[in-house]
């Protein structure tokens, strides 16, 4: 089953590189607010169902993938077709 992973800062930390990249976009002209950085990360997980695959995914963040002093998760599976 394929499962995507999206971690991102909590909400109220800095974000330097998103606060230096927002600056960028601003003086090259573009109308953006705020912009956070993050990372995804994709696992194909062996996993009987959708909620069996959603569980590992929960277990492999907050065991080893994210920080959870400083990071949220959000875990998306999919049945089907790839998620890109």
């Amino acid at each position: 089953m394929r499962v995507v992973v999206s971690i991102t800062r909590k909400d109220g930390l800095s974000d330097p590189e998103g606060a230096t990249t927002a600056k960028a976009l601003r003086q090259l002209g573009y109308p953006v607010g705020e912009v956070h950085f993050g990372r995804t990360i994709t696992l194909e997980v062996d996993a009987a169902d959708a909620a069996a695959a959603r569980a590992a995914a929960t277990d492999m963040c907050t065991r080893l993938l994210a920080n959870p002093v400083i990071e949220d998760f959000t875990v998306f599976v999919s049945e089907g077709e790839a998620v890109r």
